[in-house]
């Protein structure tokens, strides 16, 4: 089982910039690949980004790649996820997420999950 708590949510204007962070209670960090997902208001939930074990390989949705940087600190346990560029249409909750095999990042292998964090973009 692992804990995960999101932090670093916040309303913030078009254009803007904001910093997620998630922090992981699980013994071997680096067992896990580590993602964020995101869900906007009366929408399923969507992958964002994922980074494997030790951060040599990341993926980004579309919608994100150019603006939004995950990465990893394996010592503090801790993602992060750097948002550049905000866009009213980021506005969700990101989920931070985490699955045993620290290389494949199959989206849909995600099985543990964070309570979330709201990220609100104003236009």
């Amino acid at each position: 089982q692992v804990l995960l708590v999101e932090s670093g949510g916040g309303l913030v204007q078009a254009g803007w910039s904001l910093r997620l962070s998630c922090v992981a209670s699980v013994r071997t960090f680096s067992d896990y690949a580590m993602g964020w997902f995101r869900q906007a208001p009366e929408k399923e939930r969507e992958f964002v980004a994922a980074i494997s074990w030790g951060g040599g390989t990341t993926r980004y949705a579309n919608s994100v790649k150019g603006r939004f940087t995950i990465s990893r600190d394996n010592a503090k346990n801790t993602i992060y996820l750097q948002m550049n560029s905000l866009k009213p249409e980021d506005t969700a909750v990101y989920y931070c997420a985490a699955k045993r095999g620290g290389s494949s990042l199959n989206e849909a292998a995600f099985n543990s999950w964070g309570q979330g964090t709201a990220v609100t973009v104003s236009s």
